[in-house]
């Protein structure tokens, strides 16, 4: 069995290569304002399928960045804001790519296939494989914003998001 400490010690490399990557990419997001404001009317259209994504007018899905990866030729890492209002939501849904998303700000309820309904923090992250059904993405809060930094990693094109029945 492996030790509380061990796990950690063994995730501790990627959460950091994850913090460094976000570092790097809200960098350049600052550094590039009217270039990203392209990049997020371009890439909008890619991260919901449908305007009834909202569970409240105050959710919102807003893309920090987006670059293919030179060292991996077809693949596109995006970085994308969700903020959820009080009781906000996002229908079940799947992603055609791998997401790992990091929660910074409230609490994220989230439930992947038939896996049990879990409730995320600040600080924490999750990861959803490439084509898991997300059947529950919901704020924890019903009084309170919440929001979380999704990472995707998906082929060049690709539809991010995809909504469904």
């Amino acid at each position: 069995m492996i030790s509380p400490v061990s796990m950690r010690l063994r995730q501790r490399p990627l959460f950091l290569a994850a913090m460094a990557g976000l570092a790097c990419a809200l960098g350049a997001a600052r550094a590039l304002p009217p270039t990203m404001g392209k990049v997020a009317r371009v890439l909008a259209p890619l991260c919901m399928t449908s305007a009834s994504a909202a569970g409240s007018p105050l959710n919102k899905v807003e893309v920090i960045t987006s670059h293919a990866l030179p060292n991996v030729p077809g693949k596109r890492v995006t970085f994308v804001r969700v903020s959820y209002g009080p009781g906000g939501f996002t229908p079940a849904h799947r992603h055609s790519g791998s997401v790992t998303a990091y929660i910074t700000k409230g609490e994220i309820r989230s439930q992947l296939g038939g896996g049990p309904i879990e409730t995320f923090s600040v600080g924490q992250s999750f990861f959803e494989p490439p084509g898991s059904t997300h059947v529950v993405s919901a704020n924890a809060s019903n009084t309170e914003p919440a929001e979380l930094i999704a990472v995707f990693v998906a082929d060049e094109g690709a539809e991010l998001t995809t909504l469904l029945d």
